[in-house]
């Protein structure tokens, strides 16, 4: 790993030099005249006095440059049956229309406009209109509830709120147009207008100050308008500790840098070639690898509106790959431990000519070993576990098959990107020993593309990053760097548990429990006890299928637990369940459990895919009567 290794100092060692040799493959207005300076509480802020607009940068100057009739967008939609191809010409004609019918209702540089859409093309077409004209964009995930979206709408204080007449589901159409006017009704900030994408499954009715999409899409184009580098692009919200959620600020030029790095260094993608991200434009992982970086890159970006199971089946995502020539795949770890529930041979995958795939990239959640070693039986490309955040907006910690392809580990998201100074931390800030297990930090300056603030609270984003370990950014992760440098993420530092004083890690009992033949997926979580402080609580779901003996299924759990790690991990119980509670993104809300199972008062949250689940872990940890479950663990 020498070339990794060479750049990835360079980059540490002169970072002006090398974020400005990285800039240049951005096409400026005016280039920037400082690479890196300092805010007043040395939050590290990226090529100021350069000027751009991210729409041209990913539209118009690809067409200017000869990829005009390029595919930009493939939207795949199986659960309407829909199809369609947008070339870079007819993508930038349609996003300058709607900017021009967004200029209309008088939206200009700065102002905010909430986006709640589905997967569909408009939801990508909104976007790129917002920054075309400057615009300050906040895409909230379609199916939020009423109070969540008022939330945003209060903090974000939008001039215009965009949004579909309904998403579509498996064998399911959910009205959005009553959400938003519940959401608009409760919120104390009413933006100017509202604007309605109809789609035929459910169409809305308009009233007063709202406005059809194809009213909007039929004004003049609209030119790019000029932005300052620092100028914030969207406001993305991620929950926060109290409650209210954090409005992430992500700039332009640097997040713009930062993008077109990662395409080519992390992802191995070279123009005209095609990358399948399957999130959505809601999270963080869309806006970065769906929306904004594929185009940057003058790559083509499948836009999917479906399911990895059920959409019709387990072979949704091959189908995909085989139909656009995908080279590059990304998806989180529980699309793929659904498609192991349903398909745990990968019989479907005979179906399908996967060659043009290279490369397999996850991410949201750690990446447990038995479905890495699924992934890699069932799948002849690399299988990339690499870690970041909706902070970072680009991966903290991947193997870097654009610089240089390491060995693989199972339970390790490789090496730190060259711009992240990651180090393990004691909680006093002392440097933690070798192989030793701490919080895992990033020394300032962060590099391009991170947040550089929260939305009208600039002290929350201090606090909550910077004041805990002073000169470094708090990630909230815990984890630890091997021998050989290999970073391993063990899960949030909440998860790890306290076991009469022997710190344990959930996710290394999570290894073991995943890796029963019989198990599809798995959580371990820590619950009260009154004498050892906490102790370890598992659950798994079967694979379909098992027909076993639930009872004997646990036992066997439970000693392969102490036979792997030892007594020491104190870990009695095992359930078996049907699902577990996750959210839409796919993370399974363990915290949400352990508040459960230790009797206290709980909220269901806005996040949450199938809130019925929560209710069967509650019958569960009620029924073998664990922890305080019983006691209360009222909702709040």
């Amino acid at each position: 790993m020498s070339r990794y290794h060479t750049i990835y100092r360079a980059a540490l060692d002169a970072p002006q030099t090398f974020w400005a040799d990285q800039s240049r493959r951005i096409p400026w207005f005016r280039a920037p005249d400082t690479i890196l300076s300092y805010d007043d509480q040395q939050h590290a802020r990226w090529f100021e006095g350069g000027t751009l607009n991210i729409c041209h940068a990913a539209l118009d100057h690809h067409v200017e440059q000869g990829r005009g009739e390029q595919a930009a967008l493939y939207w795949d939609s199986p659960v309407t049956g829909t199809k369609q191809t947008l070339s870079y010409r007819l993508l930038r004609d349609r996003v300058a229309r709607v900017a021009g019918g967004l200029a209309q209702l008088g939206v200009t540089k700065g102002d905010r406009v909430v986006i709640y859409m589905p997967m569909v093309p408009e939801a990508v077409i909104a976007m790129y209109a917002c920054a075309r004209l400057g615009a300050i964009h906040s895409v909230v995930f379609g199916g939020f509830a009423p109070h969540e979206l008022a939330l945003r709408i209060e903090d974000a204080e939008p001039k215009v709120v965009i949004a579909a007449s309904c998403g579509v589901e498996i064998n399911t159409v959910l009205p959005y147009k009553p959400i938003v006017d519940q959401a608009l009704a409760q919120s104390r900030f009413k933006p100017s207008a509202t604007v309605i994408f109809q789609r035929d499954l459910n169409r809305a009715e308009l009233g007063e100050g709202e406005y059809d999409w194809q009213e909007l899409e039929s004004a003049a184009a609209a030119e790019c308008v000029a932005v300052e580098a620092t100028h914030p692009l969207y406001i993305l919200y991620t929950s926060g500790t109290t409650g209210k959620p954090k409005g992430v600020v992500r700039d332009t030029g640097g997040y713009a840098v930062a993008l077109a790095y990662s395409m080519e260094a992390v992802y191995d993608l070279a123009p005209g070639e095609v990358c399948f991200t399957a999130s959505d434009v809601g999270w963080v992982v869309g806006h970065s690898y769906i929306v904004y970086g594929p185009l940057l890159r003058g790559c083509t970006s499948v836009l999917y509106e479906g399911k990895p199971v059920k959409t019709p089946d387990a072979a949704s995502f091959w189908r995909i790959i085989d139909e656009y020539k995908v080279k590059s795949f990304f998806t989180a770890p529980t699309a793929f431990r659904a498609i192991k529930k349903e398909d745990p041979d990968a019989r479907l995958l005979a179906r399908h000519d996967l060659t043009s795939l290279e490369y397999v990239f996850v991410a949201g959640e750690r990446l447990d070993p038995p479905t890495f070693h699924w992934l890699e039986d069932v799948l002849d490309v690399p299988v990339i576990d690499h870690w970041w955040q909706t902070e970072t907006g680009w991966p903290i910690a991947a193997n870097p098959a654009g610089i240089e392809l390491a060995r693989a580990k199972a339970g390790s998201a490789t090496f730190p990107m060259p711009g992240f100074d990651v180090a393990i931390l004691e909680r006093d800030g002392a440097p933690a020993a070798p192989l030793s297990e701490g919080s895992v930090v990033i020394r300032q300056p962060l590099p391009p593309g991170c947040l550089t603030g929260i939305w009208k609270d600039p002290q929350r984003f201090h606090s909550a990053y910077m004041a805990a370990f002073p000169g470094s950014y708090l990630t909230g992760d815990g984890g630890h760097f091997d021998a050989e440098g290999y970073l391993f993420i063990m899960g949030r530092t909440d998860d790890v548990i306290n076991v009469a004083g022997h710190r344990l890690s959930t996710g290394e009992m999570e290894e073991v429990l995943g890796g029963h033949p019989a198990v599809a997926e798995c959580a371990v979580i820590g619950i009260h006890d009154d004498l050892k402080g906490q102790l370890p609580l598992g659950f798994v779901i079967a694979k379909d299928g098992f027909d076993g003996d639930e009872a004997r299924l646990e036992a066997e759990l439970v000693k392969r637990v102490r036979e792997v790690i030892g007594p020491v991990a104190a870990l009695k119980q095992v359930l078996v369940v049907d699902r577990l509670p996750k959210t839409r993104s796919g993370k399974i809300l363990r915290k949400l459990m352990r508040t459960m199972a230790d009797g206290k008062a709980y909220a269901v949250p806005s996040t949450i895919d199938d809130p019925a689940s929560l209710e069967e872990i509650h019958a569960a940890l009620c029924e073998r009567d664990i922890g305080q479950a019983g006691q209360a663990a009222p909702r709040e």
